[in-house]
C-alpha cells in the first residue's frame, strides 16, 4: 500500500514538469526569445519539427511584429525575407517597409527557433531565430519536402492570402530558409 501511495505521489509532482515541456510557446516566451514588438497571433497554433535537419525539436510560430529589426541584435535573430529574394530582391531594411495590402494581415510573420540540446527550441539559447517577413498567411503546416531522389527536408507550407491563394514552401537549405512558390491552393 505504502509502495503504491509513494508512486501515486511521484506521478502527481512529475505531471507538473511533463505538462510544461508539452507545452508549446506564449507571449512571454515570444517576447523573450524575440523582443516586446512581436506577440503571437492567436489565429494559428505554433508547430514543431526539426526543420534544419539537426535532430533536434524546432518551433515554428506566426506573430504580428511591428518593426523587428529593432530587436534583432539585442534579441540575437535574423530578420529574413525569402520571398521578395526568390523574386530578386531581399534587403530587409527595405523590404521590411513593403507591408501588407490587406490590412487583416499587417505585421504577420513567421517566427522560427531552431532548437539545441535535450531541451530543443524550450533551450535558454537557441541555435538560430528567425522572423520571416512578407509571407501572407493563410494557413500555414510543416510536412516533409523531397529536395531531390534522395534527400528531403522539412519545410514550412503556406497558402497565402493573396488573390491567386499562392501556396509555396519554405525550407532550410543547410544555410538559409528559401522560398519556393508552389501554384495555387493547398486544398
Amino acid at each position: 500500500m505504502r509502495l503504491l501511495f509513494s508512486l501515486f505521489a511521484l506521478s502527481l509532482f512529475a505531471l507538473p514538469s511533463a505538462a510544461q515541456q508539452n507545452q508549446l510557446a506564449n507571449n512571454d516566451y515570444v517576447h523573450q526569445q524575440f523582443g516586446d514588438t512581436c506577440s503571437l497571433d492567436p489565429q494559428w497554433k505554433p508547430l514543431t519539427a526539426d526543420l534544419n535537419g539537426d535532430g533536434v525539436e524546432d518551433i515554428v510560430m506566426v506573430a504580428r511584429c511591428t518593426n523587428p529589426l529593432v530587436d534583432q541584435d539585442e534579441k540575437n535573430f535574423k530578420v529574413i525575407d525569402p520571398m521578395n529574394t526568390f523574386y530578386g530582391y531581399g534587403n530587409t531594411k527595405i523590404t521590411s517597409g513593403f507591408g501588407q495590402q490587406d490590412p487583416r494581415l499587417k505585421g504577420i510573420s513567421i517566427l522560427v527557433v531552431h532548437g539545441a540540446g535535450a531541451d530543443a527550441w524550450r533551450s535558454t539559447t537557441a541555435q538560430a531565430k528567425f522572423v520571416i517577413i512578407n509571407v501572407a498567411v493563410k494557413t500555414i503546416a510543416v510536412k516533409k519536402m523531397k529536395l531531390s531522389r534522395k534527400k528531403s527536408a522539412t519545410a514550412i507550407y503556406v497558402e497565402e492570402a493573396t488573390g491567386d491563394q499562392m501556396t509555396a514552401e519554405i525550407f532550410w537549405d543547410g544555410k538559409k530558409y528559401k522560398y519556393e512558390p508552389l501554384g495555387s491552393g493547398m486544398e
